[in-house]
């Protein structure tokens, strides 16, 4: 299977995953209970597909460093977006997060040296657009209130701590186990997970841990196949293009949400999510 296949596959997934992001949030869950679920269901099923495998590890010590950032810059990330969603609308939150994308980019063509042809460079820029665009069009009747603020704060956190987890990716994907690295990953997070759960606890929140523990099952299901194709992709294609494809996932949350709990899709946003489709052809 190719590496872009694969790019478009981890698209739809993470997209799905987003959404469950906002299912938890709309459901007022607690916020530790649903990442520790979540990255527990992770650690359980791809640590029992790592026993079951190849258990080659090149080098360990380079494993657990890589793991440690990836485990810890996602988990910030993860519950960032999360209590985010709880402040700003999904349409806000997303495209934000993403302008993480151009960081990645930069570092990609700069340290790896990515080769990109003019149809490819064309749909990184398209996508760049897509999201700037997004990005403006979410603000527009907005208001700058205190949960506004907090959830923009809390936006900013995510975008940076999504960044490093993509950056440190494609050195595992590249010069480690896959399975080896999600497993320890996700070990690491489930352990944050659990140490924080105290601190993200709020008295106004869902205290039915049952919901908490679904929903965070769920995503655990989506993103353990979303990052396998992910990472998958990144051993054999440039990480400037991938992230470009992947990192508009984010349509698929909006798209959801929109369908879902009604959040209004304006014709300028049916225009983005069109341009979307037309960068994911250009870099193909």
């Amino acid at each position: 299977m190719s590496w872009y296949v694969l790019a478009v596959a981890a698209l739809v997934l993470f997209g799905v995953e987003r959404f469950l992001y906002k299912v938890s949030a709309e459901r007022r869950c607690n916020t530790a209970w649903t990442t520790f679920s979540f990255m527990a269901t992770v650690a359980i099923i791809s640590t029992t597909l790592f026993f079951l495998s190849d258990r080659h590890i090149p080098d360990p010590g380079f494993l657990v460093v890589v793991s440690l950032i990836n485990s810890a810059s996602f988990f910030i990330g993860t519950i960032s977006q999360i209590e985010a969603l709880k402040c700003i609308p999904t349409n806000i939150a997303y495209p934000i997060i993403r302008l993480n994308t151009i960081l990645v980019v930069l570092f990609s063509v700069i340290y790896f040296k990515d080769h990109l042809s003019a149809t490819q460079l064309g749909g990184i820029i398209i996508a760049f657009c897509v999201v700037l665009w997004m990005t403006s069009q979410g603000f527009e009747g907005g208001n700058a209130s205190r949960q506004v603020t907090k959830g923009l704060v809390l936006t900013g956190i995510a975008l940076f701590s999504g960044a490093v987890a993509a950056i440190s990716s494609k050195f595992a994907a590249v010069h480690t186990n896959t399975l080896g690295f999600i497993a320890l990953s996700y070990i690491m997070g489930s352990i944050f997970s659990m140490l924080s759960r105290k601190g993200l606890h709020s008295n106004a929140e869902n205290s039915n841990i049952k919901d908490a523990m679904i929903i965070g099952m769920a995503m655990g299901l989506v993103n353990l196949g979303g990052f396998y194709c992910f990472l998958s992709a990144l051993r054999t294609g440039p990480l400037s293009i991938i992230i470009s494809v992947v990192g508009m996932h984010f349509i698929v949350a909006i798209a959801l949400s929109s369908f879902v709990y009604n959040e209004r899709v304006s014709l300028t946003r049916g225009a983005g999510i069109a341009l979307t489709v037309v960068a994911l052809v250009l870099m193909r």
